[in-house]
């Protein structure tokens, strides 16, 4: 089958082994893919892993021990747990110390004509979401995340440092909150759509710092500096951003202002088709490019730089 996949090279094969049916797993067909920051940090080296690619996916499920899943259009989270260890017992999934993570950790990613996830990593995409909206779930759920971990109070600012493909999930869950919301970031032509939001963008020499809460999205290292600069002391500083390489951040500063840095990773999945469901976040404005599968090459090479780029499988 098609796939594209690294191996210390990026690249496409047309004859890489179909996934066998594993216990407890369904075999799902992609109808659409979502290139992700994190899949293109993997091409330089990140979490050193080598497969095939890709986690954001809508697709259809081919084959499954339960035949209820067969025909279901689903969405999948990434994280296959092994629902027996202290973690999983206790309901912590994704941090599972046995998981493999969907092309990204040990386990064979999205991007081909057919991929293996567990049953138990599934959730049937309602008729009223779209393809187009429901590729966007994986990366929605992370930005719920944040709510998750952290309580947003309507009283407080906030702002939300980068406005790329993360970002701009990011600022459209956390308006709902009725926080006092800004986006910092570098790029005025893909503003218009959180500007009609109501939500202020703004270049990072002009926010109006310091803030309560910054989110870090920006998915390199100098932008944590700079998420950094915009908390005040006791303030929280949420550390969305994954990537090759290490960061030079001043920890003795974090101690002295008392500031709190808060983890937040892979998130909700039904609460994220909920909030689709509603028709409360805008995904159609955040598509920047579509390809085929087999012009993958050509996909990752236009996704740098660019909001959310989609690859579609025949």
């Amino acid at each position: 089958m098609h796939a594209l996949l690294f191996d210390g090279t990026l690249r496409l094969t047309r004859d890489y082994p179909q996934p066998a049916l594993m216990a407890g797993e369904a075999l799902i067909r992609p109808h659409l893919i979502g290139i992700c920051n994190t899949d293109i940090e993997i091409t330089r080296g990140y979490m050193h892993f080598h497969g095939v690619l890709g986690h954001e996916f809508v697709g259809t499920v081919v084959a499954c021990a339960d035949e209820a899943w067969i025909g279901k259009r689903v969405v999948g989270e990434i994280n296959a747990a092994c629902l027996r260890c202290t973690a999983c017992q206790r309901g912590d999934f994704p941090h599972c110390p046995e998981r493999t993570t969907l092309g990204i950790d040990r386990r064979d990613g999205v991007m081909a004509e057919l991929f293996s996830l567990p049953i138990s990593c599934l959730h049937e995409v309602p008729s009223s979401v779209d393809d187009d909206a429901a590729v966007f779930v994986e990366p929605l759920a992370a930005a719920l995340e944040i709510v998750e971990r952290c309580h947003i109070r309507p009283t407080e600012r906030v702002a939300v440092v980068g406005d790329g493909k993360l970002g701009a999930m990011i600022v459209q869950v956390l308006r709902l909150t009725g926080c006092d919301l800004a986006l910092i970031g570098r790029h005025p032509e893909r503003w218009s759509l959180f500007q009609q939001q109501g939500i202020p963008c703004l270049a990072p020499a002009d926010a109006n710092a310091p803030y309560d809460v910054v989110v870090d999205c920006t998915g390199q290292a100098s932008g944590l500096k700079t998420a950094r600069a915009f908390v005040r002391p006791r303030g929280r500083l949420v550390l969305k951003s994954t990537y090759h390489g290490d960061s030079a951040l001043n920890l003795s500063m974090l101690v002295v202002d008392e500031v709190e840095l808060i983890g937040s990773r892979c998130g909700p999945f039904a609460a994220a088709l909920r909030l689709l469901e509603r028709r409360l976040i805008e995904t159609q404005p955040l598509i920047s490019a579509r390809y085929a599968l087999h012009d993958g090459i050509a996909a990752f090479a236009a996704a740098t730089g660019q909001l959310k780029v989609l690859m579609a499988v025949a």
